[in-house]
């Protein structure tokens, strides 16, 4: 099979598809590799690396799509890519659907096989692709919170872990999952006041038992959102529903009664943002204020720990990467990568110009085609 990797074109993002290490395997299992020029410059990765590792260097994004069977990427294809993708071809990256519709419908147009590593599951109903960059983007959420909270920044001046004599600032958590929970390790890291709301019963116990007297938890209602938002000084959104829009928990009518130059931090951005006054914003201009609040809304965090970001994801995104190919020029082709494993077959969003997902059809008004059609 021939696999490509291209340069990432949306605003500040660093990641690649492949690492050189991934190239590597991929070819010394007997398929063919394409990168465009400059792709791993992000993560400090060179063309004679890739070159190295066994993969071809190619001039431009469009003669990788042009000729290659499969696309791996990092973040949803952008409208100039779109427009290169064809029936047949694999596109194997993050695609967050459900808030996008007009990505949703250049999909379906261009008849591709667009499979999505948010929607890809494992045991349990684990999300094991997005699992990593959750863990960055919980992480980093509690940074950039930090940050805009600085004075300089337009947030209120305060200091997450306070000093002796003064007290920490108060964060709140709603979303007890691998996000909420990785911004709660950090924030009780700093020192700071942190509490955790979440809907199920057992992740409040999971979390009690983990933070014991260092984090408080509370169940997630709107009496309890409504009380705790205005004692907060950082937000953190950490909400996820699998492959849907994310339900929008703070509303603006929520925003008075909180203290001037106090953050949200709407993690949840990609599937639309849990927070009613929330927008898609960049790492080149990370924050807007409303109503004296304000917003963090980078939809692609961990873009920027692009090298941590881009081998921890390689790690989870390569074996399914390997069994797609290992298929293709088989008797069943990708179809039977997906036939053998039900929690790679979750993750068929689109093909042959019809939505498969469950979820992105409910939410965009598409008919469903069942994912064991598709496969049958």
């Amino acid at each position: 099979m021939r696999i490509g990797t291209v340069r990432e074109i949306k605003v500040h993002e660093y990641r690649v598809g492949l690492t050189p290490e991934s190239a590597r395997e991929l070819a010394a299992n007997g398929h063919e590799v394409w990168v465009e020029t400059g792709a791993g410059l992000g993560i400090g990765a060179t063309d004679d690396d890739y070159r190295a590792a066994g993969a071809a260097i190619r001039e431009t994004a469009g003669e990788v799509f042009a000729g290659c069977e499969m696309i791996v990427k990092v973040k949803e294809p952008q409208a100039a890519e779109r427009a290169m993708l064809r029936e047949g071809q694999i596109l194997y990256t993050y695609l967050h659907l459900a808030p996008d519709p007009e990505q949703t419908a250049d999909l379906v147009k261009s008849g591709v096989t667009a499979i999505a590593y948010e929607t890809v599951t494992g045991p349990g109903n684990t999300l094991p692709l997005l699992k990593p960059m959750s863990q960055v983007a919980g992480r980093m959420s509690i940074q950039a919170g930090a940050t805009a909270l600085e004075k300089a920044h337009g947030g209120r001046g305060v200091l997450l872990g306070g000093v002796p004599g003064v007290l920490p600032a108060r964060v709140m958590v709603i979303g007890g999952g691998v996000v909420g929970f990785n911004a709660a390790q950090m924030a009780v890291g700093l020192g700071a006041d942190v509490t955790i709301l979440d809907r199920d019963p057992e992740v409040l116990e999971r979390l009690g038992i983990h933070f014991e007297s260092r984090a408080k938890t509370r169940f997630s209602n709107r009496s309890n959102i409504q009380q705790m938002i205005c004692e907060a000084e950082l937000v953190i959104g950490a909400v996820l529903v699998p492959g849907a829009a994310a339900p929008k928990l703070v509303t603006r009518d929520m925003l008075a009664c909180m203290k001037p130059g106090a953050v949200l931090v709407d993690v949840a951005i990609d599937q639309g943002g849990c927070f009613e006054t929330s927008h898609p914003t960049t790492h080149e201009q990370p924050t807007f204020v409303v109503d004296g609040i304000v917003h963090y809304c980078v939809a692609n965090m961990p873009g920027a720990v692009a090298r941590t970001s881009t081998y921890a994801l390689n790690n989870v995104t390569l074996p399914h990467a390997l069994r797609i190919a290992e298929a293709f020029d088989g008797p069943g082709g990708w179809k039977e990568a997906m036939r053998a494993d039900p929690h790679l077959a979750a993750g068929l969003n689109v093909h042959g110009g019809r939505v498969v997902y469950p979820a992105v059809a409910r939410e965009l008004g598409y008919e469903l085609l069942p994912v064991e059609k598709v496969l049958a």
